[in-house]
């Protein structure tokens, strides 16, 4: 008879030994809201956190189990998965200063403002 094992959580894509952000950004579909939330976390995250990042990109409508299980209420969404603790920002991405700070992301050792 086989003991059960505990099951465990799969791995982020980024080890801890690399310090990299995982960011997960949800969307609803492929509206013009969307690819604006898109498009504005891609150059956020290029722009001031450069090649330190992991960015994944979830549309709710093709994976709602995702959105259940991270408890999405709104889009679009952007969780920082890792570092711990998680962290999220919900709504508009324009107010960079708002994000960072939300999100608590750090840039080359000064804090986002």
């Amino acid at each position: 008879m086989k003991a059960n094992k505990p099951r465990r959580r799969p791995k982020t894509p980024a080890s801890r030994s690399t310090g990299r952000y995982v960011l997960r950004l949800f969307v609803a579909g492929a509206t013009a809201r969307s690819r604006r939330a898109v498009l504005r976390a891609r150059r956020l995250c290029e722009s001031d956190l450069e090649h330190n990042y992991e960015l994944e990109v979830i549309d709710i409508y093709q994976q709602p189990g995702l959105a259940r299980v991270n408890q999405i209420i709104a889009t679009p969404t952007l969780i920082r998965e890792f570092p711990r603790p998680v962290r999220r920002f919900i709504g508009n991405l324009l107010n960079t200063a708002g994000l960072f700070a939300e999100l608590d992301l750090r840039t080359e050792g000064t804090t986002a403002v």
